[in-house]
This record gives C-alpha cells, structure tokens and sequence, in this order.
C-alpha cells in the first residue's frame, strides 16, 4: 500500500448498493483521502470519488433466465475488472451484494493474492448452505446487515461480523408530509397507499399492473386512498407508461408518509419496516426462473422482513398467488386501525431493533465496514 493511501477496488451492480457504495467510498476517503477508489457502481458512487468502469445501468438484472441472456457481457465485463485490478496494484477488493457478478470477482481476486471484503454477503444461505463454505473461501473478510448472517457464515468458516444495516444510517425525512402531498396533488388529510414494483426493469413490468390493479380494488372499497407509484431514479418514466397514479422518485419519504404499502420482495420491505409502514411483499418472475428457485429455495419465507423476523410478519403473495384480488385482501386491514395493523405493527418494530448493530462506538456502518478494510489491509 502506498503511503498516501490504498487502491480500493469496489464493485456494485445495482441501485441500492451505488447507495451503499458510495456511503463505504465516503468513510474509506475520511480514513484515507489519498485513497484510489475504482470499480463498478453508479452516479452515487462517482459523486464519492470512485472512478467507474462501468455504470450500474447497464448491470441490474436478475433471474436466471435474464442473466443467462446476457452472459457473453458479463463474461468480457469480468475480464476487464481483472485486468484492471492487476494493472493497478489493487491492495483489496469490496464486492458489493450482486452475487451472480461479485462471487466471480471475489475468487478471481483471492487467486490474484488481492484481500477481499464482501459487504452485503450474497444470500446463499437461502439457496444451498455449501455454498457459504465457498463464499468463506473466497473471501477474507465478511461484513453481514442481517443478524442471523454472522452466525451462519462463522459456522461455514469465514470471518463474518454483523455491521448493522445502511438504512439505518439514512438520514430522517426532512419533506413534511403537508410539503409531500402539496407536490403530488393529494389530501394531507387521505390515507396513502405505496406502491413499490421494483428497481429494474424486468422487476417493474411484471409487478407494475398487478400492484396498479390492486390498489384500485382497495379504493373500491375505501375511495379516500390515494395510491402513490415509487418509481426508481436509474429506470426511464417511459416503462411505467400511462399510469392512473403519481409516480415520486423519494422512496424513503414515500413510506414515511404512507399508511400501506404493496412490495416487490427485496429490500423494500426492509425500508418499509424502518419506516414503520405495514406492507404487504409480493414477487413474480419468469415462469422458468420460478420453477427453478422453487426447487433451490431452502427458506420457509422470501421477505427480507420476514426472514428477520423468523416468522411471517408480513404476508407474502408470489408468482400466480400475487394477483390484484389477493393483494387488495392483504392491505385492506392494514389501511385501517384496527388488530391486523397493530400487529404488524409491534413486528415491524421488533425487525427495526433487531437490524441495529451492537453498540461499539464505530459510527456508523460505514465506518464499520471501512474499520475493517483497515484490519485487512494492515494483516
């Protein structure tokens, strides 16, 4: 390492981790400024100083069927961060979340003699347990923002610790909810029903009606709601087409301000249960990718919020299950005070208290992440 700092190769492939990316390239900067921070990511992570190789737009897909179509990509993508990798000295690489690119580039570095840290360990844990053997293999360092993460990887060998998830760290919603609904045209006075179909595109035209359709079902039988669409800043405003509803781009104050809200599965629901909104989580996909996590998925539950709960806090609704009647049953009860929503409502604070980190005096997540880049880099 050199002595004005380290060369630091972090690598995301989504929107929620240019987020977190851009947070951990903030920290390593407050511990290094001199530090060289190159990789993959988006507009977030290059406002952070990290020079990107490639933009994360170009990199969200999901499914096995989607993936497989654009292999010979990610294929030439993965030789190019090598070399790079190589070229530059690189003293650790950072994957981050994005498990179908970074597990790749997490062995390419460790044969390399590059250290590793993985942030946001890929969920293998839900698909076959030993696989977590090969992610500790392949990894020097492991930082987890789900609790029961750290136990499962330790066992399966790896160094694993428990940072506490980012979205903890997000700031409080400043917009005032008389300010939110001014600039969307709504009653201050309505109920708001969130909508979130997903942050790609694949993702939002296979949950985008469905959750449209339903949202209209819960106004037949509640015509004060005001059903509000959250549609991702990195996809274009052309994809939701010709919408019923007010699309809004701040998602964390989308929820702040909503009584309901219908969920793609992933880290909405997680964002959902921080803002203490009652959700209910839904996910359909390619028919063949499925039939295929179907047959892979060794979890009882799919919501993130659920997985952490260790029981069904909020209902889950997937594939031909996720129809615009059964998701309208789902919200009707949490639209209004009564014991669905109070319920979910004391589940949804026990998931908060359990996604906070132990009290160490480190920071915030960030810096936790960047506390261990320091131990690796000093091994």
């Amino acid at each position: 390492m050199r002595q004005d700092g380290p060369t630091i190769l972090l690598s995301a492939g989504e929107p929620s981790g240019d987020l977190h990316g851009a947070a951990v390239a903030a920290a390593l900067r407050r511990r290094w400024p001199g530090a060289r921070l190159f990789g993959l990511g988006g507009p977030l992570m290059a406002e952070a100083g990290v020079e990107l190789l490639e933009d994360v737009r170009r990199l969200a897909v999901m499914g096995f069927v989607e993936v497989a179509s654009r292999l010979p990509f990610f294929v030439r993508l993965l030789r190019r961060v090598r070399r790079e990798m190589v070229r530059r000295g690189t003293d650790l690489v950072v994957p981050i979340d994005y498990p179908g690119f970074n597990l790749r580039l997490a062995r390419a570095a460790r044969r390399a003699g590059v250290p590793v840290l993985y942030y946001i360990a890929p969920q293998v844990w839900a698909w076959h347990r030993s696989r977590c053997r090969q992610l500790a293999a392949n990894t020097d360092a492991l930082a987890v923002v789900l609790p029961f993460e750290e136990r499962i990887f330790r066992e399966a060998g790896a160094r694993a610790v428990f940072v506490g998830h980012p979205l903890l760290d997000a700031a409080p919603v400043a917009v005032t909810r008389e300010a939110f609904c001014q600039r969307l045209g709504l009653d201050p006075g309505a109920p708001v029903l969130a909508l979130f179909p997903g942050s790609r595109a694949q993702e939002v035209r296979r949950h985008l009606r469905v959750f449209e359709e339903a949202a209209q079902r819960v106004r037949e039988t509640y015509p004060a709601v005001q059903p509000v669409i959250a549609a991702s800043r990195t996809l274009p405003l052309e994809l939701y087409g010709e919408t019923p509803f007010p699309l809004v781009d701040d998602s964390r104050a989308l929820l702040a301000h909503a009584r309901a809200a219908l969920v793609k599965s992933g880290t909405g629901t997680l964002e959902a249960a921080l803002a203490g909104t009652p959700l209910v989580i839904a996910y359909r996909a390619h028919p063949l990718t499925f039939w295929l996590a179907r047959r892979l998925v060794q979890v009882p539950r799919i919501g993130l919020v659920n997985l952490v709960a260790g029981e069904t806090v909020a209902p889950e609704y997937l594939q031909d299950e996720a129809t615009p009647e059964a998701l309208a049953r789902a919200v009707l009860p949490l639209v209004v005070d009564g014991e669905a929503r109070q319920r979910m409502l004391e589940g949804l604070t026990r998931v908060r208290a359990s996604l906070a980190p132990r009290a160490d005096g480190a920071g915030s997540v960030a810096d936790r992440v960047a506390q261990l880049a320091a131990e690796l880099l000093a091994a």
